[in-house]
């Protein structure tokens, strides 16, 4: 690894480390989640729209679930609550345990290995409990130095705990890391943390990111360098 570390004190750039959001960034899950959102509600009578769908990106799978009640004018105990989520996350693991690496998003491989090669140390910042199936049906967990999820964590984001636990595991300070979320909370939560954060959608939504872009393919490493 000595190399690796000879090549990072050339960079002109203070980031060391960068810490990606899973969901709508390396991957595209937010079909599956849908899909299980939807067949749930569509047993208990009512439907769920893909509009519907975006309001629950990184919100918790509970929280999430209180919407979809509420949209449905629904109402329901603790405990049937517990018992309708376990019952949509297991449709959502049977549907993920068959995805592909076919389903990384554009850019995404030649980005972590462009950014690896030079020696940026790479951790996961997910509030998703079954980040790790995903990345290894993916082909992607290799690229990771850390994995931070949902099973780590207990304040969901715009806290910043998912990051700030990444960046000590890795090793470094808030300012020497980067952050690559899709979700307006995500952003937030890095901003908090005292990170740098690069959006992956749209400049008008995700308005606090330093850097916006449409995905992993439009960056290089010279764009790290630059932040």
């Amino acid at each position: 690894m000595q190399e690796n570390t000879s090549n990072i004190s050339h960079h002109t750039s203070t980031i060391k480390a960068c810490l990606f959001d899973l969901d709508g960034v390396l991957v595209d899950t937010a079909v599956y989640h849908y899909q299980a959102w939807k067949r749930l509600a569509n047993t208990m009578g009512f439907d769920f729209t893909e509009e519907q769908n975006e309001q629950l990106k990184g919100v918790s799978r509970v929280e999430s679930l209180n919407k979809i009640l509420a949209w449905g004018k629904v109402e329901k105990t603790e405990a049937e609550k517990e018992e309708l989520a376990t019952l949509k996350n297991s449709w959502y693991v049977d549907m993920i345990t068959k995805m592909t690496p076919a389903e990384v998003l554009p850019g995404t491989v030649d980005f972590l290995t462009a950014i690896h090669k030079v020696g940026y140390k790479l951790a996961l910042g997910s509030a998703s409990k079954n980040s790790g199936i995903i990345l290894e049906r993916t082909n992607l967990a290799h690229f990771f130095d850390e994995i931070v999820d949902g099973n780590m964590v207990t304040k969901s984001k715009p806290d910043p705990e998912v990051f700030l636990k990444g960046a000590e595991l890795l090793g470094f300070k808030p300012a020497e890391c980067v952050v690559f979320e899709d979700a307006v909370a995500g952003v937030e939560a890095a901003k908090r943390g005292g990170m740098k954060a690069i959006g992956i959608g749209v400049k008008s939504v995700l308005t606090e990111a330093d850097v916006v872009v449409s995905g992993l393919d439009k960056l290089t490493v010279k764009d790290l360098e630059e932040l």
